[in-house]
């Protein structure tokens, strides 16, 4: 008689894949690694998520985002393992590079604050000025701002053709928005450098530029990066950013939605694992029937 499937196996739930899966992941720390945090519910419920960069993978689900969610992932692996890793993708939030600092040998060399959150933090800046510059001009009966939000949000060179003309039009205006905006478009450039030297002048001037701009999201903004500038730098030795992160982010979002939430959190963090975990999925060989 021919080898045949065992039906008990052939039955095997995909809850019991996933367990599986998980069991034979293998404990080994990756040379670059991003730190990012995701939202799982309503209110202030996250989880802590350290992926792999290099394979694009998850790598491990803290609890919340505090410094003992990412401290369990360090203390999985000796000091000498840790010493391996070569750089880390982070956004500036205190409780992870406090973390990263107590477990990570020569951390300050290693630490790159993640060029799209600093943006990120930039936009919301430029936001916080056109809102009160909006506030200020309707009380004038000044409708100048009426229905431009999102068209600060863009970079210069993704603005739709459809709005090109009136953010044009804006730019030219003398709108504390429009000095706001074009402060966000001068610290974009810091990354278009090849050399770490003119990077930091670029940063220089900027940071002059910003805290001389008379607009008090900029210049809270400025200050704050360059308290931060050392992480911020060390991306021209390493040139990572958490753009995997954000797109694992992405996926773990559609996971969620595919199943319609997870009341059980644990249930959700096995699926992470499963889809987004690069977990070895073979079964394991069925032995032959006589």
């Amino acid at each position: 008689m021919g080898s045949v499937d065992s039906p008990l196996n052939a039955s095997v739930s995909r809850a019991e894949r996933k367990s599986k899966s998980l069991k034979r992941k293998k404990k080994r720390i990756p040379k670059t690694i991003g730190v990012d945090e995701k939202s799982v519910g309503k209110g202030h419920d996250y989880i802590t998520l350290v992926n792999d960069l290099d394979r694009a993978a998850v790598d491990y689900i803290g609890d919340d985002r505090k410094q003992e969610s990412l401290d369990g992932y360090f203390v999985r692996f000796s000091k000498k393992k840790r010493a391996k890793i070569k750089a880390i993708a982070v956004d500036i939030w205190d409780p992870y590079l406090a973390s990263i600092r107590n477990h990570v040998p020569d951390a300050g060399e290693k630490i790159v604050f993640d060029r799209y959150h600093l943006m990120t933090h930039m936009v919301k800046a430029v936001d916080e000025v056109r809102k009160e510059e909006h506030r200020e001009l309707q009380r004038e009966a000044d409708e100048t701002l009426t229905g431009s939000k999102y068209l600060w949000l863009y970079s210069k060179e993704n603005v739709p053709d459809r709005h090109k003309s009136r953010l044009r039009s804006l730019s030219r205006q003398k709108l504390k928005t429009a000095r706001a905006w074009a402060i966000k478009e001068s610290f974009r450039e810091l990354w278009g450098y090849t050399r770490l030297a003119w990077a930091a002048r670029h940063f220089k001037a900027w940071f002059f530029w910003a805290t001389h701009s008379r607009l008090e999201p900029v210049i809270e903004k400025a200050r704050m990066f360059r308290k931060y500038l050392a992480q911020i730098l060390t991306y021209f030795r390493h040139r990572i950013t958490n753009a995997v992160s954000e797109g694992l982010n992405s996926k773990i979002q559609t996971i969620k939605k595919m199943a319609y939430g997870y009341r059980n959190r644990q249930n959700f963090k096995v699926a992470i694992y499963f889809h987004c975990g690069a977990l070895d999925l073979y079964p394991v060989t069925h032995k032959n029937v006589g």
